[in-house]
Order: structure tokens, then C-alpha cells, then sequence
């Protein structure tokens, strides 16, 4: 079996590739300070990290969404709408968790394939 890492520091990889899949880890938001436009900037890291990775958000198989209050549930969902790709919807949970930095609004795992 080929794995690749990508991004990988001693602790951890910002995404791991094996016979097609790809996993990404839980991206965090590293500009804004609301939910959606913390939501947009996590969502773009995932486009960037997929593309190293020979994939896009049409590929997107499951995504977890961890926020940390569910009354960003709906300027969440305001990001993650504009950008979803049309009719290729990912299965997709959205939970409340206490995230790493109290500034952080939003977290998001996805796994995909590749193209």
C-alpha cells in the first residue's frame, strides 16, 4: 500500500493519502473572527490542502463540522453553502465540542478521493 503525508510535523499530517483516499485533518480557522468568515477561511484551506492531494470539494465523501457553540449553526451553513459543490453534498455531522483556542469558532474533517 502507497501512503503519502503531506504537511507532516512530528505530532501530526495536515492530510494522509492511501489507494485513493484522502485524509484531511481538522482544519482550523487561521483568519476571522465570526463563524462564517472563520467558516470561508477553513473551507479555503480544504480546497488548498485537496488540491495537493489530487482531489476537490466535488470529491468530498464525509465531513465532521465541530463548532464550538451550535448558535453558529446557521452562519456556519451560510460558508458551507457558497461554497459546497452543486449536487455533490457530502454526508456530513455537526456537533458542539470545546475546540483547542477559545478564539476558534469552527473546526472541519473531511475525507475525500481522488480525482
Amino acid at each position: 500500500m502507497n501512503i503519502t503525508y503531506h504537511g507532516q510535523t512530528p505530532r501530526l499530517s495536515e492530510a494522509v493519502v492511501a489507494n485513493g483516499f484522502v485524509f484531511l485533518s481538522g482544519m482550523v480557522p487561521e483568519n476571522g473572527t465570526d463563524a462564517e468568515s472563520q467558516t470561508a477561511d477553513v473551507l479555503a484551506q480544504i480546497d488548498r490542502w485537496l488540491a495537493e492531494c489530487g482531489s476537490d470539494k466535488a470529491h468530498i465523501l464525509e465531513a465532521t463540522v465541530f463548532l464550538s457553540d451550535m448558535a453558529d449553526y446557521a452562519a456556519m451553513n451560510r460558508a458551507w453553502d457558497a461554497w459546497v459543490a452543486p449536487n455533490r453534498a457530502p454526508a456530513r455531522a455537526c456537533v458542539e465540542a470545546r475546540l483547542a483556542k477559545p478564539e476558534w469558532r469552527v473546526e472541519i474533517k473531511v475525507s475525500a478521493v481522488q480525482r
